[in-house]
């Protein structure tokens, strides 16, 4: 294999056109093997796997610096980059992660895995070599949708201004996760169509040189243009036409069904994981079901409209599913506008991105009191098929602590799916006003308990089994830790509380004040960090009392790939140590 000889970037250079050529054959079985077996981001990953290479066999990294947006699309440069084994061994293959990071090699300058931050990220990089008077060259690596959020915006609009080295390269695949839209995309297809020669050219209005580049999967082609701009003294964008899933039929002919995938058969495109029950296919076809009977009803997501159905389902329902590019800011400033004029709009959006549109739902929807249903998906100690975490970038036990606080905003954790469209039917038929968060439930549970009360938002929580000395709060997904402890301490000959909060912003105050009259210790439960969460609350409220209070839930950090066993453990989360400080406490 030509991939023996590669341990650095250095030794791409001692390579032909007709090795290296061989070479991105090796690397996309690499990829395709490592993805079919434990999953990853697939396509974009094969569409720019000649980019990778013509770049690292032109500028000297880490020297030049390269950065990646998102960096979901960065497996190339890894294997390039002196982590190769961890694409060729099995036993390897969780030693490296699925974006870069700055912990694992020089070679990648910041740990990322959200969209549009490169430019910015990049233009900094340059600011700071020019205040140093340094020489490097600074590439900024853009593309899979990402120049239709935000931030890539606002980075062309700064680093246009400098006098000074500043490359872009825009992988452009003519793909987000799904089909791109928006205006912008009409500009880079008559780009496209005219090979880069339209004068209606949104970089070179914002300052930029620009080159186009229509054999983006053509190693020598790559290698001459990078050489004619390595060491310039002015920014400019190279818009470099690629195939997303080149190399692997189905990757190319289902672009956004291979955009990212679970471990799946390389010979059917079928997954090889057991099938789980989830929400998703519940909800999707609830929405559209509803989107026939309720004609104010606006279904809105960020470059996600996988949320509310397929390709003939949007395009039935073209006006009112909303697709507005990934840019998840713009959700609730859209939402705030639907909601003045009368719909009712629903936002899809997952737990680890609602970080992203902090001030827009704060401001525009929450101060504004716009009616917005926000399903929040993935909240949960997230994990993937082998037991261990997602990237850090990607968990989902962040966003009760961010969003929780919002004056207005009421979040719901409902733990079962009677609980789920109970709400949500309260909401499109307008008996439930206001920005409402709900934590979509990661386990679909068929046994559940009963359905909510008419007057529920009086209520607020569910005694589901009375008893004294220990009550349970159970939140959401923690609910059903609590019900397990519940059933231990049973075992034992304590008959505890067992309550299903269902609010984690707002405090049944009359449950909580008379739970003192015959209980000493109150145990809280949640699936995210504690600081900020609900258990402080819980806490803070008893904290003038004699009551004790013991709140369960995650250390606030980062939690990279870590073991699901060892990080429950660390956090006093297993059955064993929640059960012996509970007996501990009591005594």
């Amino acid at each position: 294999m030509i991939l023996d000889r590669i341990e650095s970037p250095n030794d791409l250079k001692e390579l032909n056109i007709s090795e290296l050529n061989e070479l991105k054959k090796e690397i996309r079985k690499l990829i395709l093997t490592k993805v079919s077996k434990v999953g990853g981001h697939l396509g974009s990953n094969l569409g720019s796997v000649e980019l990778e290479i013509a770049l690292h066999y032109v500028f000297n990294s880490p020297k030049d610096k390269i950065v990646f947006d998102v960096s979901h699309q960065s497996y190339t440069h890894k294997i390039l980059t002196g982590r190769k084994e961890a694409f060729l061994n099995k036993k390897a293959y969780d030693d490296v992660t699925g974006f870069t990071s700055k912990t694992e090699s020089p070679h990648d300058m910041f740990t990322v895995g959200h969209t549009s931050t490169s430019i910015s990220l990049a233009y900094g990089l340059a600011k700071a070599r020019d205040i140093k008077g340094t020489k490097e060259n600074i590439i900024a690596f853009i593309g899979d949708g990402s120049m239709s959020g935000g931030e890539a915006f606002e980075g062309l609009n700064n680093a246009g201004t400098l006098k000074s080295n500043f490359i872009v390269i825009f992988n452009d695949n003519q793909m987000s996760i799904a089909n791109n839209s928006g205006s912008l995309y009409d500009n880079l297809e008559e780009l496209r169509n005219t090979k880069g020669k339209s004068k209606n050219n949104f970089f070179k209005a914002l300052g930029f040189d620009y080159k186009y580049i229509s054999k983006g999967n053509d190693v020598k082609t790559l290698i001459e243009v990078l050489e004619e701009v390595k060491d310039i003294d002015h920014p400019i964008v190279l818009h470099i036409n690629t195939i997303k899933g080149l190399g692997y039929k189905k990757a190319v002919e289902a672009k956004d069904q291979y955009h990212s995938r679970m471990p799946f058969n390389l010979k059917t495109g079928e997954s090889t994981l057991p099938s789980k029950p989830s929400y998703s296919g519940l909800i999707r076809n609830y929405l559209i079901k509803n989107l026939d009977t309720h004609k104010d009803l606006a279904l809105l997501s960020a470059a996600a409209p996988f949320f509310y159905g397929n390709k003939e389902t949007i395009e039935k329902y073209k006006d009112r599913i909303l697709d507005l590019g990934i840019a998840e800011e713009s959700l609730f400033s859209v939402s705030a506008g639907l909601s003045h004029e009368g719909l009712r709009p629903v936002v899809s959006i997952f737990s680890f991105f609602i970080g992203r549109a902090i001030d827009q739902l704060l401001i525009d929807a929450s101060l504004n009191k716009e009616n917005t249903l926000i399903l929040i998906h993935g909240g949960t100690f997230s994990e993937d098929a082998k037991g261990s975490t997602k990237s850090a970038t990607h968990h989902g036990i962040y966003d009760s602590a961010l969003i929780s606080n919002i004056p207005g905003l009421l979040y719901i954790h409902p733990t079962n799916e009677k609980e789920l469209f109970k709400i949500m039917d309260d909401y499109i038929k307008g008996r439930l006003n206001g920005v409402i968060a709900l934590r979509v439930p990661t386990v679909r549970v068929e046994t559940v308990n009963e359905t909510l009360s008419k007057n529920y938002l009086d209520i607020k929580s569910k005694v589901i089994n009375n008893g004294s000395k220990v009550a349970l709060l159970g939140l959401g997904n923690f609910y059903f830790k609590a019900e397990e402890v519940y059933y231990a301490l049973e075992k034992l000959g304590i008959k505890a509380t067992l309550i299903n909060p269902l609010f984690s912003n707002v405090l049944d105050i009359e449950l909580l004040e008379s739970l003192k009259a015959n209980h000493s210790l109150v145990v809280t439960f949640e699936d995210e960090i504690l600081d900020g969460g609900f258990g402080e609350k819980v806490a803070r409220f008893y904290s003038s009392s004699d009551m004790k209070v013991i709140n369960y839930g995650f250390k606030k950090d980062f939690y990279d790939y870590v073991s699901i066993e060892d990080t429950l453990k660390d956090n006093h989360l297993t059955l064993k140590q929640v059960v012996k400080d509970i007996k501990q406490t009591l005594k």
